[in-house]
């Protein structure tokens, strides 16, 4: 990994420290749609174990874990893992690990996992690493395995649908007055600049995970600018 990937790591631990309980309270319900959405389609079962890419305080690491037989929650922050291993105590689940550690450093055994998923955190890895994670994710699952990823799906505004996606944001911040003119000024400055969150269209979405050798590829709208992505390891 270079410097700068380094210190991409280094500033998203920051911001991710920081944000346990905002995360966990001011959450928006299209981003609840997201995660039924994402457990939905996962389709887990009792036996299976399930690995969550950006756990954050359990949005979906825990009602996961009440249906699969083991989940393990990895995160770059430590107090996120904190959170989760704190609130998976607290609903009596003892089928519940994590660790704290950046995706880009992951290691799993390979076909050692039944179902991946992730919930609005891959935007924030770099286009390189997004792709090189869905490959990894490839080896890590068992054959027939799943690999579920619920996230911002947006381009670069070149498309229509892009660009429709982004006047319905726009015109949604607008309603809400001085604020909400402050919110579009600086999403706008984040997106030119790809700062913190680096998006990317439903359409290269697929072509990572078919160029990563999954099978069934599909990809699920869910609210806005957000989509469930999903695809299966060969058998």
């Amino acid at each position: 990994m270079s410097r700068l990937d380094d210190l991409a790591i280094t500033l998203q631990r920051a911001v991710w420290q920081r944000r346990v309980r905002s995360w966990e309270h001011d959450a928006s319900p299209g981003l609840a749609r997201v995660v039924a959405a994402v457990l939905e389609h996962a389709d887990l079962r009792a036996d299976h174990h399930v690995v969550d890419l950006g756990c954050g305080s359990g949005q979906v690491t825990l009602p996961a874990a009440q249906i699969a037989r083991h989940v393990h929650g990895v995160d770059i922050s430590p107090a996120m893992v904190t959170r989760l291993l704190e609130r998976a105590s607290h609903e009596g689940l003892t089928n519940v690990t994590a660790e704290a550690r950046p995706l880009e450093r992951l290691a799993l055994a390979p076909h050692s996992v039944d179902v991946i998923v992730s919930n609005y955190v891959l935007h924030h890895l770099s286009d390189r690493a997004k792709a090189e994670l869905v490959r990894r994710a490839r080896q890590w699952l068992k054959p027939g395995g799943r690999l579920v990823i619920g996230d911002m799906m947006l381009g670069r505004g070149h498309s229509a649908e892009d660009r429709a996606i982004i006047a319905a944001k726009v015109r949604a911040f607008a309603r809400r007055g001085p604020a909400g003119y402050w919110r579009i000024a600086k999403n706008f400055v984040r997106y030119l600049a790809r700062l913190q969150e680096k998006p990317i269209s439903r359409d290269r979405w697929v072509r990572l995970l078919l160029e990563a050798g999954f099978l069934e590829v599909t990809v699920v709208p869910v609210v806005a600018e957000a989509a469930v992505v999903l695809g299966t390891a060969p058998r």
